[in-house]
This record gives C-alpha cells, structure tokens and sequence, in this order.
C-alpha cells in the first residue's frame, strides 16, 4: 500500500474567477479555504488579537471581525500588525466604517451594498477599497433581503436571495470593480442548497458557503456538513464558514472535517476508528480522544485507524499510513504504511503510536 492517504476521489469543481483576500487566493483551481469570525469586542485588541491567533492555529486561513464602531475600525491596525491570517472587517449599514476598515488595512470588507446606502456612498467604498488592495464580500442573506424584493417574493426563496446577489453584483460591477466574492445565506438548508445552486448558474465569481446562524455544537455541524457537503459534491464552493453558537475554534475544526471527508482538503491527522462494540480488544472510544488531544498540534496530512478487532481492522490498517488492529491478550497489531510491523499492549499504545505520528509529521514537513 502507498504511504499516502486513501485514494482520491475527484469532485470537478465549478471554475470560477480567482480573487485575493490578503495572500490567500479564492476561487479557480485554489484550495477551498476555511474562515471563522471571532466573538470578541473588535475595540478589544487584545482579546481579538489572541482568538484570531487561536481560530488560526486550529487551521482557519481567513478570520472575520465585525466593526459596530469607530474603536473598531481602529483597532484593526494594531490588530493587522499581530496576526498572520488576512482579516475581513464586517460591515453593516455605516459606510464610513468600511471606508475606515480598508484605510486600516483589512484585507477584504464583507458588505450587503443594499443597507450600504446610496450608489455615492457605495461607490466610495469601492473606491477605498481599490485604493488599499482590499477585496469585498457581497454578503446575501435571508434575513435582510431588500424590501421591494421581499414584496414581490412574499418570504425569503432561492430566486429572491439570487434576485439580490445578481442586483448587488451589477452594482459593485458598474463601478468597474471585481474582486469580490458572494454569499447567498440562509437558516434553512434547503433554501440555502437551492440558492447556491440557482447563483452558481448565473454567475462565476467565487462562492462563500455558509449556513447561516446554524446552531449549537451538533445541531450546526450537522446542518453544515448536510448544506456544504451537497454543494461541494456538485462542485460548488470556493470558501467556507460554519457558523456555530460556540467556540469559533470549534467552527474551524468542523469546516476543516468536511474537506476532510470529501478529500478536498487534508490537513492533520485522520482517523478512522470504529464505533466499539463487545469485540473490542481496548477501550477504542477512550483511545481515540485522547489521540485526537494529543495529536492536535499536526498540520501535516497524515491518516491513522484504530480498530478495536480484527474484523475491519486489518482492512483498514491496510489503507492507512499508521493502523492499530486490536488482538487477544493484550497483544495489538501495529501497521506502517499497510504492513504488520509489531505486537504492542495497551499501556504502550498511545505514546507508541504518538511517537510514529509525530515523526512521520516531522519528515513530511522536511520534505
């Protein structure tokens, strides 16, 4: 068996127009990346500074801040100089604040132009924002769509939330400007499905997938892995954000898991593990979070299987680059790379495989 993960399988992907959020490159052939936003007072610079470095450090490429207010605005310098991830300033309704958010070096401004204002005040904004290299995010969503459309429409559907992005678009687009990328969000994952879908026709500027105010820990992650996974196998989606009531670390981790599991994105460590059951040779569940701790700090792409038996596991061993097969009388099988390399006990497994992983980590990234 290769050394390298399982096998890929190919999702052919929409080709869309390649922008830049700071030294991040969205849309055409590029990595789909992942972003949070932070839940801090952006005027606390200190806070945000050390959440922004967190959301990071967990794998997000993009961070988000919202900027309510001038103190914000101005924080974003000090902010900008102390993290290393291009920021986007959350702008609603004062377009003072996304002018200043650009003068003070964020990378990219999220704006709806439609609670902007008038065409002069969004045409300054674009201006500011081509002034200072900064890219914009048409940001839809369906709770705070235009009033006429919602009239026309009655309630929040896939053809009004398309029927603003397209509106929005031909505003910042007569403004000779395109480094801009779109959301079209909802609560619903339905009505997001089918807005993505239906935008994704009509136009190819690069798409931030979102499911909108989607919940807590599982409710959300489910929702989200259920709306971006059915775009994504469609190949529809530059960028994503899931959005959780929780620790925006906790968005990163299961944004990151999504493109894990369709082999759109492999950073860290992935494990397959069995769910357990009376054949187990070793507390597997027990087993696999504490290796998920432990080997939280890996970047590099690296697939590992802990199976408590040996029904699946010498399979799965076999197609991945470090495998435990759980075996009678304490006696486990270790594979490397697909292959039975020795008998290891059960006190001895964690630190064991640990001490594999970070050093196949260590090599990958010398290389």
């Amino acid at each position: 068996m290769n050394s390298e993960i399982r096998p890929f399988r190919n999702i052919n992907r929409r080709k869309t127009k390649e922008i830049m959020v700071g030294k991040v490159k969205v849309g055409a052939d590029n990595p789909i990346s992942v972003q949070s936003m932070t839940n801090t007072l952006t005027s606390d610079h200190k806070s945000t500074i050390d959440q922004i470095n967190k959301i990071s450090e967990a794998g997000a490429e993009i961070v988000r801040v919202s900027c309510p207010d001038e103190n914000s605005t101005q924080s974003l310098k000090t902010i900008i100089k102390n993290v290393d991830v291009p920021i986007v300033a959350d702008i609603h309704f004062h377009y003072k604040r996304a002018i200043e958010a650009a003068e003070n070096g964020a990378h990219c401004l999220r704006i709806n132009p439609g609670n902007i204002g008038n065409k002069k005040r969004i045409a300054e904004v674009v201006s500011s924002a081509k002034n200072n290299n900064c890219s914009l995010r048409i940001g839809v969503n369906a709770g705070s769509l235009e009033k006429d459309i919602l009239e026309k429409y009655k309630e929040p559907c896939p053809e009004a939330l398309v029927e603003s992005a397209m509106r929005n678009i031909k505003i910042i687009e007569d403004l000779d400007f395109n480094n801009f990328k779109i959301s079209v969000k909802s609560s619903d994952v339905f009505l997001s499905i089918s807005a993505y879908k239906l935008l994704s026709k009509q136009t190819n500027y690069p798409l931030h997938l979102g499911i909108t105010e989607a919940g807590s820990f599982l409710p959300g992650s489910i929702k989200s892995s259920i709306g971006f996974g059915s775009l994504l196998l469609n190949g529809i989606g530059d960028t994503i954000r899931v959005s959780l009531s929780d620790d925006p670390v906790e968005e990163v981790k299961v944004g990151n898991e999504i493109l894990k599991s369709l082999n759109l994105r492999n950073r860290g460590v992935k494990i397959i593990s069995c769910p357990s059951c009376a054949r187990q040779a070793f507390k597997v569940i027990d087993t696999v979070k504490i290796l998920e701790e432990k080997l939280s700090h890996i970047k590099e792409p690296i697939t590992l299987s802990i199976i408590g038996c040996v029904v699946n596991g010498p399979g799965e061993a076999k197609q991945t680059q470090v495998g435990i097969t759980g075996g009678g009388k304490d006696n486990h099988m270790l594979y490397i790379n697909g292959l039975e390399t020795e008998k290891i006990t059960t006190n001895e497994m964690i630190d064991k495989i640990v001490d594999i992983v970070e050093k196949k980590a260590s090599s990958l990234k010398s290389n």
